[in-house]
């Protein structure tokens, strides 16, 4: 039989929800997608706008630098939410595990 225990939102998942709810996501999607890389590298692909935005934020936010964000990302289901990762389709983003984005 399932729980129906309801688990008490963590501070973290508080402010993401708050973060969701003010930054103008789309605006700033709208800005960035047409200096972002596509594809037609060799290796790893970006994984798109909306989710390096996010990671972005997320290094901002918590202060992290890219390895600890990457180590962060997989630690953290909550953190993956909020930057749309699947672990089971897809990985951490490169930038955040191999310092790429300017650490």
């Amino acid at each position: 039989m399932p729980s129906t225990v309801k688990k008490k939102r963590t501070r973290r998942e508080k402010f993401l929800a708050d973060m969701e709810g003010v930054v103008p996501w789309s605006r700033l999607i709208a800005v960035i997608e047409p200096l972002y890389p596509t594809s037609g590298r060799v290796g790893r692909q970006p994984i798109g706008v909306p989710g390096m935005l996010r990671v972005y934020c997320l290094q901002q936010w918590y202060r992290r630098a890219d390895k600890a964000l990457g180590d962060a990302l997989c630690d953290s289901q909550v953190l993956r939410d909020f930057v749309g990762i699947a672990l089971w389709r897809e990985s951490v983003p490169a930038e955040a595990l191999e310092g790429a984005a300017g650490a």
